[in-house]
């Protein structure tokens, strides 16, 4: 084979392999191209929906194909029943076609009056809070012999509060002496003493580590316009978890914090 053949023969098998080359890059292109839009082309930008009706927020994330989801329903003084207080995910996050953004509708101002319920049977409890739209919300049982079973022995709110967050009256109800009780109401123990604090526990069955003695800091005897502050006491409580007002349970390990 003479060396002008197999000169033009190296051109054209160097030719047809960029033009190989050329098409591999172009489908490794394309392919990369479409999994781009495949992946980022189902992804959107959740809006900000606060301050519109639900109708509105819901008409614009079915376009942009979300699920809009009211999750809570509150009073607020400051925003019109029907429109949106709050949402989750915030406004710009970027989510997948189909993802559910919950949002919390306004009620408007509390413009019902709570009514009493202590000292009645829950099931007209119940029929009270339903008459001026509210409804029951959380219902824990405390073994009671004072009254009989099923008597509402507390609420919360109470009765005839103002600046209630939603519309909803949770209710400790009485049960028979020989049942276990599902929830307490965390009482405040701050500033009683750790062997009454414990006592008050113990009671209703609930337990926790060891208190944690703490150093405490020792207010200073003030001047003639400031009176002074008492000490805290040695013995007393000073922190506890849960906080005062927690819904526990017999379960629920609670921690104290005293003064040396």
């Amino acid at each position: 084979m003479n060396t002008g053949r197999l000169r033009r023969l190296l051109v054209s098998f160097f030719q047809v392999a960029s033009l190989v080359m050329i098409l591999i890059a172009v489908g490794l292109g394309s392919a990369i191209l479409t999994m781009h839009f495949a992946i980022h082309g189902a992804e959107v930008q959740v809006p900000s929906l606060k301050g519109m009706t639900v109708a509105e927020a819901r008409s614009q994330t079915t376009g942009l194909g979300l699920n809009l989801e009211v999750d809570n329903r509150y009073y607020a003084s400051d925003v019109a029943p029907g429109h949106i207080l709050t949402q989750s995910p915030p406004a710009g996050t970027v989510v997948r076609r189909e993802w559910r953004v919950r949002v919390a509708e306004s009620l408007g101002p509390q413009k019902v009056e709570v009514p009493d319920t202590v000292g009645v049977d829950q099931r007209v409890a119940a029929l009270k809070l339903r008459r001026v739209g509210l409804a029951v919300g959380a219902t824990a049982s405390l073994p009671y012999a004072g009254e009989p079973e099923g008597t509402v022995l507390a609420q919360d709110p109470p009765a005839h509060a103002q600046g209630i967050a939603g519309p909803s009256i949770n209710l400790l109800v009485a049960a028979p002496v020989d049942s276990a009780p599902d929830g307490f109401v965390m009482p405040d123990l701050t500033g009683v003493p750790i062997v009454a604090a414990q006592v008050q526990l113990d009671r209703v069955g609930l337990k926790g580590p060891p208190p944690t003695f703490v150093d405490v800091y020792v207010p200073p005897v003030g001047s003639a316009s400031t009176p002074p502050k008492p000490p805290i006491a040695p013995g007393s409580v000073v922190a506890q978890q849960p906080p005062p007002g927690a819904r526990v349970d017999q379960n629920t390990p609670v921690r104290l914090a005293v003064a040396k």
